[in-house]
């Protein structure tokens, strides 16, 4: 007589597959869980590393605007018109330090979104950070603030003041990095690569700037873009009346023009009370001095008064005012009405 065999019902295969399924989960759950929390961490990163990284971006950008500049290999072309009809220019300059910083911040932090003015994938030679966290940096900012990566968006001007650069009006130039955690600016970079002066600012950490010792509102010294102004001089005099209109290139000069700088440094800088723009601009235009006032307890806002979010797109619509040691709101009050999308 043949052997037996033994038949499963189908409820009974299933009832074995799952058995089988259940062990090897208890196997190798343990391994699982702890190689996704590996991942998670690796996914985190420390805002004081990224700052550090940040300062080393703008200084290696700046170098390359630098060098272009001084060997006159500028070969600038046209990138199109603004909204107010000026010529947006782009140089060797521009597209060399945006290969620095941009490949630079990437290679060390893969996992954040970087954002840039310029577009180009060349990698001419591997970007590696130093590791070195400058002096001040560790002196008055804490380590291990740890954020998931996800929560971050860097925005990085190879060349703020293109059109200055192309005129040797070197003193407006700047390379900038800014990190904002959930739409927020938290670290701020402004880097001036023809006198080497770097501004850095952790909001709510420390910063290597401060206010001046004094600013006026009656009526205020007010800085405007000297390239980009569209009308907003007769903006500014409904505003204030007869008041100082100070016309400069680049947002990072115009910021700076509002914070105490090193003596080293003053003899070529404007000192400005506000700071205006009433058409659109780019926010890797603004977002580290955004930063940089935040961290000193002034403010970056439209011309509405409203909070400037620094995710999504690169277009503020909103114009801004910028202030340090006024009183803000009274600066808006004075401001006649003005939507920058009619203008």
């Amino acid at each position: 007589m043949a052997p037996m065999g033994i038949r499963l019902s189908p409820l009974g295969v299933a009832v074995f597959c799952l058995l089988g399924v259940g062990v090897i989960y208890h196997l190798y759950a343990g391994v699982i869980s702890s190689r996704l929390a590996a991942f998670r961490q690796r996914r985190k990163v420390d805002l004081r590393d990224l700052l550090a990284v940040s300062v080393e971006a703008a200084v290696l950008g700046g170098r390359e605007v630098k060098k272009v500049r001084d060997e006159n290999g500028l070969k600038e072309k046209s990138k199109g018109k603004t909204k107010e009809g000026a010529t947006e220019l782009l140089t060797m300059g521009d597209l060399k330090s945006h290969r620095k910083m941009y490949n630079l911040i990437k290679s060390t932090f893969p996992d954040i979104v970087v954002n840039s003015e310029e577009h180009d994938n060349v990698v001419e030679e591997p970007a590696v950070w130093s590791r070195d966290i400058p002096a001040d940096i560790l002196d008055k900012i804490e380590g291990h603030k740890d954020v998931p990566a996800e929560s971050l968006t860097v925005w990085i001007d190879p060349l703020d003041a293109t059109q200055e650069y192309t005129e040797n009006l070197l003193k407006y130039v700047t390379t900038m990095v800014c990190v904002a955690v959930d739409g927020k600016p938290v670290i701020g970079v402004i880097h001036q690569p023809f006198s080497g002066f770097t501004a850095w600012a952790f909001v709510g950490q420390g910063s290597n700037m401060h206010p001046r010792s004094s600013y006026s509102l009656s009526p205020p010294n007010v800085i405007v873009s000297r390239s980009h102004s569209g009308k907003v001089k007769s903006f500014v005099h409904n505003a204030f009346g007869n008041n100082t209109i100070i016309e400069a290139g680049g947002a990072g000069y115009k910021v700076l023009s509002l914070l105490e700088m090193p003596a080293t440094e003053t003899g070529s800088m404007e000192q400005a009370d506000v700071y205006i723009h009433i058409t659109f601009i780019k926010k890797w235009d603004i977002c580290a001095g955004a930063a940089l006032l935040n961290a000193m307890g002034g403010h970056m806002t439209t011309l509405k008064g409203e909070d400037i979010d620094y995710s999504g797109t690169p277009l503020n619509k909103g114009g801004l005012v910028a202030t340090v040691g006024v009183d803000h709101k009274a600066i808006l009050e004075r401001l006649p009405n003005w939507d920058p999308e009619k203008h």
